[in-house]
């Protein structure tokens, strides 16, 4: 929002548009005062234009959960190459996204690998490809996992989960149906 108030074309110089909370779009260019108030107070909003400057990468791979995360590519593949990779804001960067898509789809013979490409690279339009049967997604989260020689390795708990976890054990929960004295 500074930053609109700051520049009214900012949201035509960085490649946004302002949307409807259905996703029609109002405005991508200047920004009116009626606008202006509208995103203040929540009635619209803000959304990056797709192409190759998306920060969400050529695509996006949608998935129930509450949290709104995705996995997406990035127009910031030399991150891979980090180790620490922790640089989303909670959806996860996927290195190889044709590959994935193209496994994704592969009920959908249409959908080569080719295609999958062709697509991504064709322009700055959306096109949406709804699956025939749904595929689980579980995503986990360890901060302390065994490598297979059986040694255990830590990692920094970016999320504060382990804190959580420490406060549930020192209160010595107990699991119904388990040996645990009462």
């Amino acid at each position: 929002m500074p930053a609109i108030q700051k520049d009214r074309d900012y949201i035509a110089k960085k490649g946004f548009e302002v949307v409807s909370p259905a996703g029609q779009v109002v405005t991508s260019g200047g920004v009116t005062d009626d606008v202006l108030a509208q995103l203040r107070s929540g009635k619209l909003e803000v959304r990056q234009k797709p192409g190759s400057d998306n920060a969400l990468g050529l695509v996006k791979f949608m998935f129930p959960n509450e949290y709104n995360v995705y996995l997406h590519s990035t127009p910031a593949q030399q991150l891979f190459s980090q180790t620490r990779r922790d640089f989303s804001h909670g959806c996860i960067r996927v290195e190889k996204p044709a590959d994935l898509a193209a496994w994704v789809l592969r009920d959908k013979p249409e959908w080569t690998l080719e295609r999958v490409k062709a697509a991504m690279a064709g322009g700055k339009d959306n096109q949406q490809v709804n699956l025939t049967k749904p595929i689980p997604v579980l995503i986990l989260y360890g901060t302390a996992v065994a490598d297979p020689d059986g040694r255990v390795l830590f990692f920094d708990d970016i999320y504060g989960y382990d804190d959580e976890l420490k406060q549930a054990l020192a209160k010595g929960i107990r699991i119904p149906g388990s040996c645990q004295p009462a």
